[in-house]
């Protein structure tokens, strides 16, 4: 008989079932191989688990229907990591495999593959295991720092796998050769600046599992470094995956990792190679000719054979976070599996997230952190223009967008023969309007949603249901009043455009006129034109992302994460509109704005060179001092204590539900909460948090899209806050519920997700 995973979305049914395996499918339906199945009278996708000989079930069992393919694409460790991952985020394990497996590419599969390589593990790497470490769950349920670890400890052998504790890392302590933290041309050892990271690749190399989260240096070395690191894996006859945020960031990386350990056992894996290429990566992987995958999410899923190594690099960023059910983090993703498989694992970043740091605080992980001098030997000279100083030498820099230090070092930059780079967080021409006269937003009258321009002749329209503002015969709406200007003849108004022929008025003042509250990427290129006619002007956002661009004279103006590299670093970096970052009423609007500016920081040139950044923000904020010391870790650090002071993760676990005020209800009654769960809400959703719910594909019954979630009907969302300790009881109960409504038939318009990236 197999053991099959069944393709079912319903939580009462997420459990293996046991089917009859008939004499002429017994060589195809391998542990591992796609099968077709008859469930509740029709015939359904599954994946083979294993294969018994007898079954526990006491009463008939019904064979399988055919084999899909005899490819075992579901390795046993990918099948236990997809099971602790539903587990952890209160999904199904169907839910989980179709994130982990891509879809069958029949051509793909049949092709002949090139030849098997068989590398072997050196003797000094056999058998190493070291002793139990505490799961993930608890990592982040102690405050108190940890000391580091003073001496790299030998691991004990064992006949038994089991899970590695941190690897004891020794400050300045020199690996054997040749991973020496310097990558194969003879670059400068990067990792040679750590007073850790010589030691972390000595471990690597020697085949045992450090874990460690790592802040990032400023400048371009980062794909090199996770390329040096993953070399070092690699010649210890061990496996690695790296997982980044884009294809961008993966375009970078798999260069670095070919010049280091070479074209043959590299392959990236990312959604947008499109099915044929993306699973011809898929299987070399899981057929073992290729030994390193990098990729966006999904890769961390990678059917890597003896995995030594998981690298995710900027925790932090959005795209970490999958938007289908049952909504897993990368990071958390590889915490499991580097618990379940005893392997290494490195989370990097400019700037990790406070859940990173947590791991570090709890002992799981050690912490690697640049010292000082060469912080300010790396680092970028950085400067905000909300400062007393400045305010001072320019009383206009408190109303101005563009005030005179940023118009100066732009300047200065240009005439060094350097680009400069500007990010803005928003992206579009005018993104949000509102009145001229009191201020108050300009509001679509159908779905409350914000008004906005495309452009200087676009026409008014709702920027969320796109609807235009009504026209009168006749009437002429009025142009954006002009924002005030900095004394500086070239910083240039943060409003304007042509008159259009909608009307508007403000139903609080009944004025026409309007100005620009929120200025987009390409109404900032258009001013930055106007105050630089010479300089060439080039944007990379939504409508095009560019990859790099030239040492030479040159306005680069980017939204945040589609900043391009610039050949030898900018030389100078304008980030704009810190309020509009610092604003968002979220819980990580703080972290996640020092993240981005660090990210676009980073590409500037270092102080000695002339590299210089400048802030528009206010100078007395601690992010904002992060930054100008280039400190993040110490920031992490303040922000973590200040969320547990006030119950916010990662101190503690919270679950969202969201759906109709009857399904929240009818799934609160259901649910048995653990001891010491507090309920914040229900309370009704504002319709921007509505209407992007209602667009999440969910994928199943965790999704919002049943009774009441639609147009007209109002959402309700609920918080679940229980301690960290308490986490797995929460799923688990969520689960049940969840299995309770669903034997019932009325799971539709709910959706549940569990440690919620955005908490607001």
């Amino acid at each position: 008989m197999a053991r099959v995973a069944v393709d079912t979305p319903l939580t009462h049914l997420d459990r293996p079932f046991d089917y009859l395996v008939p004499a002429d499918l017994a060589a195809a339906a391998v542990p591992g191989s796609r099968v077709r199945v008859r469930f509740a009278g029709r015939q359904v996708d599954g994946f083979v688990l294993e294969r018994r000989a007898v079954s526990e079930h006491p009463g008939r069992l019904a064979p399988l229907e055919r084999s899909v393919s005899p490819e075992p694409v579901l390795s046993d460790s990918i099948a236990r990591l997809a099971r602790a991952v539903a587990d952890r985020y209160a999904g199904t394990l169907a839910d989980v495999l179709r994130l982990a497996v891509p879809p069958r590419h029949g051509r793909t599969e049949s092709a002949p593959s090139p030849p098997e390589e068989s590398p072997s593990r050196p003797a000094t790497a056999a058998g190493v295991s070291e002793e139990a470490s505490p799961p993930p769950e608890a990592a982040a349920t102690t405050s108190e720092p940890v000391a580091p670890r003073p001496e790299v400890a030998a691991a004990p052998e064992s006949t038994q796998p089991s899970v590695p504790t941190p690897v004891r890392m020794t400050p300045g302590a020199a690996p054997s050769a040749p991973a020496d933290g310097a990558a194969h041309d003879g670059r400068p050892a990067e990792w040679a600046r750590y007073p850790a990271g010589p030691s972390m690749l000595a471990a690597l190399a020697a085949g045992r599992s450090p874990r460690a989260v790592w802040w990032a240096p400023p400048g371009p070395a980062w794909p090199a470094m996770i390329a040096t690191a993953v070399g070092a894996t690699v010649r210890s006859g061990r496996g690695a995956v790296v997982v980044v945020p884009d294809h961008r960031d993966v375009d970078r990386v798999e260069a670095a990792l070919v010049e280091v350990i070479g074209r043959e056992t590299t392959v990236a894996l990312r959604a947008d190679l499109g099915p044929s290429r993306r699973y011809r990566a898929f299987l070399a992987a899981s057929r073992g000719q290729a030994r390193v995958v990098v990729g966006t999410r999904s890769a961390v899923f990678a059917p890597v054979a003896d995995l030594g190594l998981l690298v995710v690099w900027d925790d932090g960023d959005e795209l970490h976070a999958e938007p289908l059910a049952p909504y897993p983090h990368t990071r958390d993703v590889a915490m499991l599996r580097a618990r379940q498989d005893g392997c290494a694992l490195l989370i990097g970043g400019f700037c990790p997230t406070t859940e990173a740091e947590a791991l570090v605080r709890s002992g799981w992980a050690h912490p690697l952190v640049l010292p000082l001098p060469e912080v300010r030997a790396l680092a970028p000279r950085v400067e905000a223009t909300g400062s007393d100083h400045e305010y001072a030498r320019d009383p206009a820099a408190r109303a101005a967008r563009l005030p005179s230090l940023a118009v100066r070092t732009a300047r200065q930059a240009l005439a060094a023969g350097a680009p400069v780079l500007v990010q803005v967080p928003r992206r579009g021409y005018q993104p949000s309007l509102a009145c001229a006269d009191c201020r108050r937003p300009a509001r679509c009258r159908h779905c409350q949603g914000p008004l906005g321009r495309s452009s200087g002749a676009g026409v008014l329209s709702c920027q969320w249901c796109g609807r235009p503002v009504p026209a009168a015969p006749g009437a002429l709406g009025a142009a954006p009043a002009p924002e005030p200007r900095a004394p500086e003849p070239r910083a240039v108004a943060a409003a304007g455009g042509a008159a259009g022929v909608a009307v508007w008025r403000c139903p609080s003042c009944s004025s026409p006129r309007l100005r620009a509250s929120v200025t987009g990427d390409r109404r900032t290129a258009e001013e930055l034109g106007r105050a630089f006619p010479d300089v060439p002007v080039r944007t990379s956002g939504r409508d095009g992302v560019l990859a790099a661009v030239p040492a030479e004279p040159a306005l680069v103006i980017s939204t945040p994460g589609a900043e391009p590299v610039a050949v030898g670093g900018y030389g100078a970096v304008l980030l704009l509109d810190g309020w509009a970052l610092l604003g968002r009423p979220d819980l990580r609007a703080a972290e996640t704005t020092l993240r981005r500016w660090a990210a676009a920081a980073a590409l500037a040139r270092p102080a000695p060179r002339g590299g210089r950044v400048i802030v528009s923000a206010d100078a007395g904020l601690p992010v904002v001092q992060a930054l100008v010391r280039w400190d993040p870790a110490t920031f992490a650090a303040r922000e973590a204590d200040e969320r547990a002071e006030l119950g916010f993760p990662p101190a503690t676990r919270m679950a969202t539900v969201e759906g109709s005020a009857a399904a929240v209800a009818e799934l609160l009654a259901v649910t048995r909460l653990p001891e010491g769960a507090d309920l914040l809400g229900p309370v009704p959703l504002p319709p921007a948090p509505r209407a992007r719910a209602a667009a999440t594909p969910g994928g199943g019954p965790a999704s919002v899209g049943g009774p009441g979630a639609g147009e007209g009907g109002e959402i309700e969302r609920l918080l679940i806050r229980v301690p960290r300790e308490r986490g797995a009881a929460l799923a688990a109960a969520l689960h049940e519920a969840r299995g309770v409504l669903g034997a019932r038939r009325s799971t539709a318009g709910l959706r549940v997700q569990l440690d919620p990236l955005v908490i607001g």
